[in-house]
């Protein structure tokens, strides 16, 4: 870790996966003259990574990324997880065990910089913890109760004590009749956000852990860090993330912001 409190060096590894039931061939979908993977690894690269690598399951798409730039690895097309395939990029890339590796969704080209180099600072400065993510405060009744939008409760250092699809931490007092309904708890609700650090021993030895009953039943896989009893760090940040794109909609959002510049 830098003594200035940026981080050390770190790798930054944008998984990419050709198939999407709800978007097909979504890391070559147009945003702007560019293919969507390549627009989340110019985000990433305006983080302080030391490097940034697309690891992919496709040949169209490392072509994609190699014709503007991007480095880009072909793993194999069988993996169960982003996590499985990114560990096979760290074994390509023959990252030592105490490597530090963010990985940024390949559907987030609004990716804030700030956010990939927050995360990889706050893995760097806890010993004690195997992953760190992040957070931001909920503000909007609609978001704490649905359940595609996953929460995660801290302890008192920032580290997570568990995610859920569920409401959590349920306000028993405030919500117990109809007219507490549209408040939300204080202190806020924290909306979970899918970017994360690992060092790179721990993300390879990771999809050899026994998947976790709790992760099944919630279909969240960092449920299976938490299980086996280790620790995840957690940077709550002040800033809602950029528009990830899931489906045809999101795709056109985002392609409009990318129209007006």
């Amino acid at each position: 870790m830098s003594p200035s409190g940026a981080p050390g060096p770190f790798t930054v590894l944008i998984p990419a996966r050709l198939a999407s039931s709800r978007l097909p061939d979504k890391p070559l979908a147009d945003i702007g003259g560019r293919p969507m993977v390549v627009r989340v690894a110019q985000r990433a690269q305006r983080s302080q990574a030391s490097r940034c690598v697309v690891a992919a399951d496709d040949a169209r798409i490392v072509a994609a990324c190699e014709a503007h730039g991007i480095t880009a690895l072909l793993t194999r097309t069988d993996h169960a997880s982003g996590s499985d395939r990114l560990a096979e990029a760290c074994e390509q890339l023959g990252l030592a065990d105490d490597a530090v590796v963010v990985n940024v969704q390949g559907d987030e080209p609004l990716m804030d910089p700030a956010l990939i180099n927050a995360v990889a600072l706050d893995l760097q400065r806890r010993s004690d913890c195997v992953m760190s993510t992040a957070a931001h405060a909920i503000d909007q009744m609609a978001d704490f109760l649905n359940p595609n939008v996953v929460k995660v409760v801290l302890d008192r250092a920032q580290t997570a004590l568990y995610f859920s699809r569920a409401p959590i931490a349920w306000w028993r007092d405030g919500m117990a009749d109809a007219s507490g309904r549209n408040t939300l708890p204080s202190p806020a609700p924290l909306r979970h956000i899918g970017i994360y650090a690992y060092r790179s021993g721990f993300l390879r030895h990771f999809p050899t852990l026994e998947p976790a009953p709790l992760e099944l039943t919630e279909s969240l896989e960092q449920l299976r860090v938490l299980w086996h009893g280790e620790r995840i760090a957690v940077h709550v940040s002040a800033q809602a993330p950029g528009q990830g794109v899931d489906t045809p909609d999101d795709l056109a959002r985002v392609r409009a912001l990318f129209a007006l510049g």
